[in-house]
């Protein structure tokens, strides 16, 4: 049986009419397989600008 994996409350994602909001495990695999990562993991400043790539994740933190 698969895990549901919906969390659609917390998700901060701002991306209109996404079809993972909510859905982290859809979400993960999705940005992982185009070498991203998904929106929560960046601050909200640096969520807006929708780019998921490494080089604006490794910005944002330093």
């Amino acid at each position: 049986m698969a895990k549901e994996c919906d969390n659609k409350l917390e998700c901060t994602c701002t991306y209109p009419g996404c079809p993972r909001h909510g859905k982290c495990c859809e979400c993960l695999h999705y940005h992982l397989k185009n070498n991203q990562l998904p929106g929560c993991c960046f601050p909200p400043k640096v969520e807006k600008t929708y780019d998921r790539s490494f080089r604006a994740f490794i910005e944002a933190w330093r």
